[in-house]
């Protein structure tokens, strides 16, 4: 077992291991990859102020997300297709997070159903939705989040339209994965990988079997998908929504302060500032380089949390200094998942605890919940 020392080691692991394509899903982004990059490399460009002569014993990361005590400041992101990088990845995702103290969120194109996480974990999940052409089958999904006892639903508003991954194009991402001559190489040189998947409960998306029509194959399936999006979603399905699922609502996907003022006048329980990890509008502004001035407009309305970029502790604590609540990890517990299944999960969330407290100590700080502007130098 090698030495896994931060979420990099975690990556390159999952990039061994992992069928191309699927990797390649989780790590990259759309057209150039301006943003993608941008999310990270922002990030790296704050500078923390280091303070000597505290008191900084007993710290702690403790706080609340929608009023629910957390480990640390950090909920699981919804990610499409975790169960195609460790068998019933959406499960042993879900489980490492309940055991670590942090919440999961299942998306939409989960491989395992709604139903298959919630017979297989003992505690609340959250759900995150697509609002679909389709709202007959959009309502299907909140009723199933509901009947499944989800305690928060997740409404992602930044997939109107899909921007174009050219990543995914090239390597012929397909699930489940098409066969070619190029993917067939890669299989094979991936036995571990392979034998793994092959042993999961399923091999699709979970959330959408038996809801597409003559879905012979997954050029079918994949085109289904791509009509689905729905160009004309507007704040008026954000309230049809919120009536419907009549619980804990967090919008994601806001990048712009005045997105985000109609957001929190919603009623809202949260709204996430996030670019959808780099995947949808490139050049567009990073999520860290938005968050400070949309942390400002909505103060005291919404939770706001932050999804863009985090690798490290230290990204958390930059998060929360610049006005985030809270934060959601996506690439990151990926990477583990891929590297090591639910211990890889686990692994991450060891790593970015870890080294938030290590931060926090260094900038002086004892309680997570004090993290503010301060901490940063210019």
């Amino acid at each position: 077992m090698p030495v896994v020392t931060c979420i990099a080691d975690l990556r390159e692991m999952a990039r061994r291991r992992v069928a191309r394509a699927v990797f390649e899903y989780v790590d990259r982004g759309s057209y150039t990859e301006a943003t993608l990059r941008a999310n990270t490399e922002d990030l790296d460009r704050l500078w923390l102020r280091q303070r000597v002569g505290l008191d900084v014993d007993r710290r702690s990361l403790r706080t609340t997300m929608l009023g629910e005590e957390v480990r640390m400041p950090v909920a699981l992101a919804p990610v499409g297709l975790t169960g195609l990088n460790w068998a019933d990845g959406e499960i042993l995702a879900c489980r490492a997070a309940h055991k670590f103290g942090v919440p999961f969120t299942l998306s939409t194109m989960s491989i395992c159903s709604i139903e298959d996480v919630a017979g297989a974990v003992e505690k609340p999940f959250w759900f995150q939705l697509y609002v679909m052409r389709d709202r007959g089958f959009s309502t299907s999904l909140v009723e199933r989040a509901k009947a499944a006892g989800c305690s928060a639903l997740v409404l992602t508003l930044d997939l109107q339209v899909q921007g174009q991954r050219h990543r995914d194009l090239k390597n012929g991402l397909a699930v489940p994965p098409r066969l070619t001559f190029g993917t067939m190489i890669d299989v094979m040189m991936k036995p571990a990988w392979t034998l793994n998947v092959l042993r999961g409960r399923r091999k699709s998306f979970g959330n959408l079997e038996g809801r597409i029509p003559d879905a012979k194959s997954l050029t079918t399936l994949g085109q289904w998908i791509a009509g689905q999006f729905d160009p004309t979603l507007s704040w008026k399905d954000v309230e049809w929504v919120k009536r419907l699922w009549g619980g804990k609502l967090i919008l994601k996907g806001v990048l712009d302060v005045e997105d985000a003022k109609i957001a929190a006048s919603t009623g809202a329980d949260a709204i996430v500032v996030s670019n959808h990890g780099g995947r949808q509008l490139d050049g567009a502004v990073s999520a860290i380089r938005a968050l400070p001035e949309i942390a400002e407009a909505v103060k005291g309305r919404t939770e706001v949390w932050f999804d863009g970029g985090i690798r490290s502790g230290q990204d958390v604590l930059k998060a929360l200094a610049l006005g985030a609540d809270a934060t959601m990890i996506g690439k990151a517990f990926a990477y583990g998942l891929g590297a090591m299944g639910e211990a890889g999960v686990t692994r991450a969330l060891e790593i970015i605890r870890a080294e938030l407290d290590v931060t926090m100590a260094l900038c002086g700080l004892r309680d997570v919940k004090d993290a503010s502007p301060a901490i940063l130098r210019a």
